[in-house]
């Protein structure tokens, strides 16, 4: 496959290329309210956009303050996450894989981890996995036609029920049965949910890039594979949101953290094993609330952030316990007038529950 160029994004071509289509001059979105029936109604989530967020000035605020807060925790978990890489694979053919759009922060950051600590420049890219649809087997096909020697390592941003982790999984196994033998291990800043053996930590705390869409991402929106856009040999699909250019703060983001890397001492990189605990505590809360679909419960900080952002919650679970992680959710909900409700039989900080909408 030959690419011209790529798809534009606010960072620099030396952080990450994006290979997806652009759909920038195509109306994909829709209001929460409309695109949540049709999700409930059998459509796809992927076939459409959700409208972005507009954060208050308060909620702006609270991004900036988090951030300055927890860079130094971040960074530490990035440096963990990127010395296993360099204990698995091979730092001159390793190439890292993002996947799009909340693993492509910390796939930047885990490259510039790598410069500023082994000197090497790794390849990275950001591609399209979706749930229940799979990876863009194009994008593979492509890196591996650049980086004929290549370990590819996928790398997200957190796990919440690990949907994602199976997704790779699955689709690593067909790949396989076409002669493409890659390596299904998730990279992961944090793995609240166990369910990957490559994390930076297990904490479920708020990774500050959950907090916003776009303009923590490079102005890019969700993936898209919706059949009138996307054809065959064509990347999955996004958008790229110029008009938001003024409230971009992805590479502050990333300068932010990375300035924390001559601090990070990541000495002690053993891993606890693989138990999907988290699934443990989705189907307590489950049986618990009487929900019928586990595709309705979004655990962790990062998940319940994307529901209070992008879909119609019905309650927050929160465990007050971790009340300091949780600001952002708590300021979510009151702007939103969402309830919250105490519970703490989970292995989360907090839990977003998507409302059942009837017809």
């Amino acid at each position: 496959m030959t690419v011209n160029t790529f798809m534009k994004t606010s960072y620099s071509a030396d952080d990450v290329i994006f290979l997806l289509k652009d759909l920038s001059d195509i109306e994909l979105e829709k209001d929460t309210f409309a695109r949540e029936q049709l999700i409930q109604q059998g459509v796809h989530y992927s076939t459409m956009l959700p409208k972005e967020f507009q954060p208050s000035e308060a909620y702006i605020e609270l991004f900036h303050k988090t951030l300055a807060q927890y860079s130094k925790r971040i960074a530490d978990a990035v440096a963990v996450v990127a010395e296993m890489i360099v204990a698995h694979k091979s730092i001159d053919r390793v190439v890292l894989v993002s996947l799009a759009r909340a693993g492509t922060p910390i796939g930047i950051l885990i490259k510039r981890y790598l410069e500023q600590k082994y000197k090497r420049t790794v390849p990275h890219y950001a591609i399209s996995i979706v749930r229940d649809r799979g990876i863009d087997e194009v994008a593979i096909r492509y890196m591996l036609a650049q980086h004929p020697e290549a370990e590819l390592q996928f790398v997200d941003g957190w796990t919440g029920k690990g949907a994602i982790t199976r997704e790779l999984t699955e689709a690593c196994k067909g790949l396989k049965q076409q002669g493409i033998e890659l390596d299904d291990t998730l990279a992961v800043l944090a793995d609240p949910g166990h369910c990957s053996s490559m994390y930076g930590t297990r904490d479920d705390f708020l990774i500050p890039s959950a907090c916003l869409n776009s303009t923590v991402s490079g102005l890019v929106s969700r993936t898209v594979l919706n059949d009138d856009w996307i054809h065959e040999g064509d990347f999955h699909g996004a958008k790229y949101y110029a008009h938001l250019v003024d409230q971009d703060v992805s590479n502050l983001y990333i300068d932010t953290i990375a300035q924390h890397f001559s601090e990070t001492t990541p000495d002690d990189l053993t891993t606890e094993p693989v138990t999907w605990l988290g699934m443990q505590s989705v189907e307590r809360i489950q049986k618990k609330f009487n929900i019928q679909n586990t595709h309705h419960i979004k655990p962790g900080v990062g998940e319940t952030t994307r529901v209070l952002l992008r879909r119609v919650p019905w309650k927050i679970l929160v465990n007050p316990a971790h009340d300091a992680d949780l600001q952002h959710i708590y300021m979510l909900a009151e702007e939103r007038g969402v309830p919250v409700e105490v519970y703490t039989d989970m292995s989360y900080s907090c839990c977003g529950l998507i409302k059942e909408l009837t017809e």
